[in-house]
Order: C-alpha cells, then sequence, then structure tokens
C-alpha cells in the first residue's frame, strides 16, 4: 500500500477554515497581482506568491524569494516555505492562523475577498541567520458557492526596521471594508504607545506604511494637507516618535501594521 504523506500541521490549521474547498483542484487562474500589492505594506525587500487553498501548492512567485531564502528553485508546496520558519516560531504561526480563522467566522465569510491578514515570524535568510518577516495574506478567489480557494501571500524582511515580532494578528478591511481587528497574542510589548491614537491617526499611520506622501494622503481622504500634516505630527507625538523611521519601528514592534 502506498504511504500518505502526512501534512504540516500548520496546512491541517488552514484545512479546518470552513470556506475552503479540498477537492485536489490544480489549475487557477492568477489573481489581480499589482493590484493587490498595492493593499500591501512593503517596507523593505519583499516577495510573494499565489497559494493554492485546494492542494497547498504554490505558483507565480515573485523571484525575490530565490535571493532572500537563498534557494535554487521555486518551492512548489506550502510546507517548503513553513520549513524556513524558525522552529520556536512555528507554535505562535499556528495560533496565529487559529486566530485569522476564528476573526474571520466572525466577520463573515462573505466578507473574506475583502480582508486581510498579517503578523510576523522569522525566516530562514540567504545567510544561514534567521530574520524578522512581516507576513501579508489576502484571499483572492472563491469558488461558485463562495469557498476559499486562492490567496496570495507577501513576505516582507522587515529586520532592519525590528527584530522584535509583537506577536500580535492584524486583521484589516481592503476595499470598502473599514474592519481593524488587532489580536495580540502573549504580547509583552508597551501597549500604551499606540492606543491612543484615533481612527483616523490609525488609517493615516497605515498610509504612510504604505509610501503615500502627505499630499497624496489628503488627497486621498479628501482632506487639506494642513490636517494631515497636523495628524502626523500628533501622531508622532503620541507614540514618542521623532521621526518616521522610529514611528515605523514602533507601529511594527506594536502589530499596528
Amino acid at each position: 500500500m502506498k504511504d500518505v504523506e502526512k501534512k504540516h500541521p500548520l496546512i491541517e490549521v488552514w484545512d479546518t477554515y470552513p470556506g475552503v474547498r479540498q477537492n485536489g483542484k490544480k489549475d487557477l487562474s492568477i489573481p489581480p497581482i499589482e493590484r493587490i500589492i498595492g493593499e500591501m505594506f512593503a517596507i523593505g525587500e519583499y516577495y510573494y506568491y499565489v497559494l493554492n487553498l485546494t492542494n497547498s501548492t504554490l505558483s507565480y512567485h515573485h523571484e525575490n524569494i530565490l535571493k532572500l531564502h537563498g534557494l535554487k528553485k521555486y518551492p512548489e508546496n506550502l510546507k517548503e516555505v513553513i520549513d524556513l520558519t524558525h522552529p520556536d516560531d512555528i507554535e505562535f504561526v499556528m495560533k496565529a492562523e487559529q486566530t485569522v480563522i476564528q476573526k474571520m467566522m466572525e466577520i463573515g465569510l462573505q466578507h473574506q475577498l475583502y480582508t486581510k491578514s498579517s503578523y510576523c515570524f522569522r525566516m530562514k535568510t540567504a545567510g544561514g541567520k534567521y530574520e524578522l518577516f512581516h507576513h501579508q495574506a489576502i484571499p483572492t478567489m472563491e469558488d461558485e458557492n463562495g469557498q476559499l480557494i486562492q490567496s496570495i501571500n507577501i513576505h516582507t524582511n522587515i529586520n532592519h526596521i525590528t527584530k522584535e515580532n509583537p506577536r500580535t494578528v492584524l486583521i484589516s478591511g481592503i476595499g470598502h471594508r473599514k474592519d481593524f481587528h488587532q489580536v495580540k497574542l502573549d504580547r509583552t510589548l508597551d501597549d500604551e504607545l499606540m492606543e491612543n491614537l484615533s481612527n483616523r491617526e490609525t488609517e493615516i499611520l497605515s498610509l504612510i506604511a504604505k509610501g503615500y506622501s502627505g499630499p497624496e494622503i489628503a488627497k486621498m481622504l479628501i482632506l487639506s494637507e494642513h490636517t494631515v500634516r497636523t495628524h502626523r505630527k500628533n501622531i508622532l507625538r503620541k507614540t514618542r516618535s521623532r521621526n518616521s523611521k522610529e514611528l515605523l519601528k514602533k507601529a511594527f514592534e506594536n502589530g499596528l501594521i
């Protein structure tokens, strides 16, 4: 009898997601990657890949995945990416994925294509060291029954910004959705720095993290440039940040982006 390959526990966690269809379908169309990149934070070197949730296969890889991890060929299965994770972070990643599933069920699976999730963990790099990466995932395709069959994952090396894992999961809305759910998992950092930010300040901080300028933010939010500058000053003051670089560091360390 042929042995059946055992699934990695992390993949088994995703199998519990009620919107995922497990039918072995292999060929899915490419999602609108450029549009999705615009919804993600990519401060630093990053790569993406498309994940087929019906069989855990990967496709449409960004070439940086080879350089950042020192790989000789593109990984074909999610387990190959999981194997790059620091062994001490596996348990946290499993908790993070379980948290995403639970929160999506609370939000409603009918909204799953308009949300994204993110958290941080360490991955092995080309030099053999483990460095902190920011993981972001967004569902990109459902079948005719509304069951999730595809997502795109983006991994950004943020080790140059912070080496501290905030142990926080963020589920936020995209497009017309305004969801913002921050779930702290065994967190030990000072929480007070970010808790005093208003919803508008949090929104502006997220746009700063995406690299938008003050005038661009003003146009997107239909605000005056003076108002945006005032919000930015208030954000820096409340977070006790001297400049944007320090602000982004604290935002990552507090799991706000």
